[in-house]
């Protein structure tokens, strides 16, 4: 519950910062990397850049801890604030918030071999692995699109969640359209949702 409250309480910059700030800069500092390596070895072979490669799926976990933190806090830490008449699916929730983070986690997992099989296929020009990697993208392809289905519906019930705590009613999806929209484009939606749940919070 401290960390729901943590989540509910932070600053719009905070979790921007969090979610986008710090990844960007891991990014620009590896990408800083990459091209003073070209600039000072003058690296002709391309395939060095995959040692760097295996970084994202860090930048993968702080996202998914930090995205999926805030959809929880909001969901399930306002839940307290809704009228009792109003009847929130919050079980089906659940289960649709966990598919889409053990997707997330099993991927950045698997996504390190994956790269060590690229690497290697292209230092030894050995294209016998190809099949492998096709399979793979094959398997992961549905997974990911189930996946990207549930995430849409956690962000449906976020939505519903915060616009039924602002008006103390049952909501249809027009009322919350517009925040919908806002945490899809999250970026962008957590300057202007996240002071308004400060607000509820600290009321």
């Amino acid at each position: 519950m401290k960390l729901i409250n943590l989540f509910l309480k932070a600053k719009h910059w905070q979790i921007f910062l969090l979610t986008y700030g710090i990844p960007f800069i891991f990014q620009f500092v590896i990408f800083g990397f990459m091209i003073s390596e070209i600039i000072n070895n003058r690296a002709s072979d391309p395939t060095f850049m995959f040692k760097y490669f295996k970084l994202f799926p860090i930048l993968m976990l702080i996202f998914v801890v930090i995205f999926f933190g805030w959809f929880w806090s909001v969901a399930i830490g306002l839940q307290n604030k809704i009228p009792s008449i109003v009847k929130m699916k919050v079980k089906k929730f659940k289960i649709f918030f966990f598919i889409p983070i053990i997707y997330l986690i099993i991927l950045s997992i698997s996504i390190l071999p994956f790269m060590f099989q690229l690497e290697n296929i292209a230092n030894t020009g050995n294209a016998s692995q190809v099949g492998n990697i096709g399979l793979l993208l094959f398997i992961i392809l549905p997974l990911h699109l189930f996946a990207m289905f549930c995430i849409f519906y956690a962000m449906y019930f976020v939505a519903k969640t915060y616009k039924t705590v602002e008006l103390q009613r049952e909501t249809s999806f027009s009322d919350f359209i517009g925040e919908f929209f806002l945490i899809w484009f999250f970026p962008i939606g957590i300057w202007f949702i996240q002071p308004k749940i400060n607000k509820i919070v600290s009321n």
